[in-house]
């Protein structure tokens, strides 16, 4: 009965995967850690909230009950949770436009969008739907990242400038915006937030293992205070309440909950492909294996419940993960340690932000935000595969001028486009001979490889299919018209074929038809067994007949070359086993 309880456990629970093997060691390995995460997520959860439309203290709500969570349900031993950038631009693009930020309604809008991505994410994730974060392609996610970086640095400008700018998710219409009006710029704001952004990039210079944006905090609020910045217009946070989050339950409308479905959707798949792409990094490095569902009933949960504390939404971060794993962390209790520093911060530190300067967390923000641009990953798109790096810059020239939302769903149909484009344009590569081996090649990548007389031998490196039937029908076609020499025998090698539909089917029988209409044979070889069945099961197997399927092209061949041997006592099959050294490729010894 234990043995059954423990079961029912360790699949509700992925604590119960670690916990047994918690030593003294682990613990004080994961409270370092956790202590070290916790001190640089007050100043960047709340400056997180700002990027969201929120007051600061949401953002240290947001670093408490979901850090309390994620570690009961959560795969991952080394990610950090907590308010994310990118996640909080989608929150703010999408509740910007339902409700008037800094109201109730738009606080109101953003918790219940959190417990609405919170719920998405446990029901896919019980669902077994893991894999839809596949739809989220790699270069999506670096072109969402990039556009999103440059519009997050802008969406500070006013108050880098000390200006008031109109709120707006296009980079072009902040810009436009702040040249018009940069006569009203407040200079000493400016010098505040200018100088903050120097210490945030020369710090980690000079200092690597200070958390710089900690720095800039307690310094700025410190010159804040002594110099009374406020009094010559600087704008400062104010009074931030003091205490934890009361439990409370949203206040939601059917209207309401239709008006956010979109985001939420938009949100509960980035958080859901960042997180598992975050995971899978940590998890290469230190040995071990994620559960991409158990991550969405992780981070599910933390969402969920964390809503009903007045939490905005949470996520993995890249950063915060980074420093938490070269801190030592060993489990996902790092995460409990860095809420405990929350809450602290939350009981009795609020009081001391008073004097925050506002141009300070902007500088925070800008910072950061550039930082998410990775050069380096767009180059390896380019590098890898062209057609990749271009849909990256397409997403994200539409999320910077079209909308953040229907940026990412462009940039989703560009991935499945390309898909597409690329099963119904599969690789079809003619095969030669390798003289003095059963081999064949690609001719046009081994220089060995001789072109057989009268028979062509093609390979398809792809699953045939209604998406790419016409194009293969057509290949064979073409080839066997435009070849400028008489093609007999077509020898198709099919082990590359994992799945063949009715369509495909249909096109077979059309290119049988038109091949013996032009005095062609076709021969297919290494069909799988699934392949074999649906050849069966659709008459081809029988309309052919059994000698014109074979286990492989060699066999093929040979078999092909016997028959006319025995029609004319010639000797191709003598020659073909004995050749040795490839001739020109026009030239074919294995069957004159």
């Amino acid at each position: 009965m234990w043995q059954r309880v423990w079961a029912t456990l360790r699949n509700a629970f992925y604590i119960a995967e670690w916990v047994p093997y918690y030593t003294g060691e682990t613990l004080r390995a994961d409270a370092l850690a956790g202590l070290t995460v916790g001190v640089m997520l007050i100043p960047q959860s709340m400056a997180y909230a700002v990027i969201a439309g929120m007051p600061p203290i949401y953002g240290l709500y947001a670093g408490l009950v979901p850090l309390l969570m994620y570690p009961l349900f959560g795969s991952s031993r080394h990610m950090a949770l907590g308010p994310v950038a990118i996640d909080m631009l989608i929150v703010g693009a999408g509740i910007g436009a339902l409700a008037q930020v800094g109201t109730e309604r738009y606080v109101s809008l953003a918790i219940l969008l959190t417990a609405m991505v919170g719920l998405m994410q446990m029901a896919m994730g019980m669902m077994q739907l893991g894999f839809v974060a596949n739809l989220l392609s790699r270069p999506v996610i670096a072109g969402l990242t990039a556009a999103a970086a440059l519009i997050i640095s802008t969406s500070q400008l006013g108050n880098l400038l000390g200006m008031e700018l109109g709120r707006s998710q296009y980079v072009h219409v902040l810009l436009q915006e702040a040249v018009q009006n940069v006569m009203n710029t407040h200079l000493l704001t400016l010098g505040v937030g200018s100088i903050c952004i120097v210490f945030l990039l020369v710090l980690p210079r000079w200092m690597p293992l200070v958390p710089e944006a900690l720095v800039v905090v307690v310094g700025s609020t410190l010159a804040s205070w002594f110099f009374r910045l406020d009094e010559y217009g600087v704008e400062i946070i104010g009074s931030i309440p003091t205490g934890l989050p009361r439990p409370e339950v949203w206040a939601s409308s059917v209207s309401d909950l239709d008006a956010l479905l979109p985001v939420a959707i938009t949100l509960a798949l980035v958080q859901f492909m960042k997180n598992v792409s975050l995971g899978r990094v940590f998890a290469a490095r230190h040995g071990y294996t994620i559960d991409a569902n158990r991550e969405l009933v992780g981070v599910g949960v933390s969402n969920f419940l964390g809503s009903l504390f007045q939490s905005i939404p949470t996520s993995g971060s890249f950063s915060r993960s980074a420093v938490n794993d070269q801190a030592g962390a060993k489990t996902p209790l790092a995460n409990v340690f860095a809420a405990m520093v929350i809450a602290l911060t939350l009981l009795f530190l609020t009081p001391l932000f008073y004097y925050l300067p506002v141009p300070a967390l902007a500088a925070i923000i800008i910072v950061a935000g550039l930082g998410l641009i990775d050069f380096h990953e767009l180059r390896n798109l380019f590098r890898a595969r062209r057609r990749d790096g271009y849909i990256a810059l397409f997403t994200a020239f539409c999320i910077l001028f079209i909308g953040l939302q229907e940026g990412i769903l462009l940039g989703i149909g560009a991935s499945v486009v390309a898909v597409l484009f690329r099963i119904s344009r599969p690789n079809v590569a003619e095969l030669g001979h390798v003289p003095g081996t059963r081999l064949f090649r690609d001719l046009d990548r081994f220089e060995q490889a001789v072109r057989l007389k009268d028979i062509m031998v093609l390979r398809v490196d792809a699953s045939f299919s209604f998406a790419n039937a016409e194009y293969f029908k057509d290949f064979i076609l073409e080839k066997s018209e435009r070849e400028g020499r008489k093609v007999e025998v077509v020898v198709v090698d099919g082990s590359s074929i994992n799945d063949l539909d009715t369509t495909a089917i249909e096109a077979l029988f059309s290119v049988i038809e038109s091949l013996e209409e032009m005095g062609i044979e076709l021969h297919i070889t290494g069909l799988i067994g699934p392949v074999r069945e649906v050849v069966r099961r659709s008459g081809l197997y029988g309309l052919l007949g059994e000698d014109h399927f074979h286990l492989d092209p060699h066999e093929a061949v040979v078999d092909v070359l016997e028959r006319w041997d025995a029609q004319d006592d010639g000797d191709r099959v003598e020659r073909y086993f004995s050749t040795t050294e490839p001739e020109k490729k026009e030239a074919t010894p294995a069957a004159s």
